[in-house]
């Protein structure tokens, strides 16, 4: 049996949702409020500092949600490149179910916070900041798991850069094209790149 959320988690819940899809300039903190059912005031009594505190919220628990999803798909098989492509090729098969299982806060389905990180890379330097440390964070899993795999860290680190780059790029694109081919296509690759 699920537990029922408490008012704030409704409200980060909606939030991150209504982010995610719509992207941060586009959400209206009456939308939240409307899509977490929650009292109007509640919003500013657990976010005293508005939407750029809720954003923040949202992208801090999408990166642990992530970072968690992502260790536990790499842990399945020892060996880094076929454990990387496995990962991706999860990945691709999210992208199918429906909305519903999509966007539930507590899904392996959530899309990423590619759309926050463009829309306010220029506008706020702490949203731009949150978004480069979950990117960071994503990248350092695979890291790991290269150099537990026997790999140097300098080349670790290259190619956990190359892989998380490359993994955002594929998601934008088969959102974009509502086609799991892009996410496909990199975890084709992984064998190719992840070589010592």
């Amino acid at each position: 049996m699920e537990e029922e959320l408490t008012t704030r988690d409704r409200i980060v819940n909606a939030a991150t949702i209504l982010f995610q899809t719509k992207g941060y300039h586009a959400t209206g903190l009456n939308e939240i409020l409307r899509k977490s059912n929650a009292p109007k005031g509640s919003l500013y009594y657990y976010f005293p500092n508005g939407k750029e505190q809720l954003a923040l919220e949202t992208i801090n628990q999408t990166k642990i949600f992530i970072e968690k999803t992502i260790r536990e798909r790499l842990d399945i098989i020892q060996d880094p490149s076929e454990s990387i492509k496995n990962s991706i090729e999860e990945m691709a098969d999210n992208l199918n179910v429906d909305e519903d299982e999509k966007l539930s806060f507590r899904s392996t389905k959530k899309v990423s916070i590619n759309l926050i990180a463009m829309e306010t890379v220029t506008s706020s330097e702490s949203l731009r900041i949150a978004c480069e440390s979950a990117f960071k964070t994503w990248q350092n899993v695979y890291c790991q798991k290269l150099i537990v795999g026997g790999f140097e860290r300098k080349r670790a680190e290259e190619l956990s850069l190359v892989i998380q780059t490359m993994i955002e790029g594929a998601i934008i694109m088969s959102l974009t094209m509502k086609s799991d081919k892009p996410l496909i296509a990199v975890a084709n690759q992984i064998p190719h790149i992840v070589t010592k």
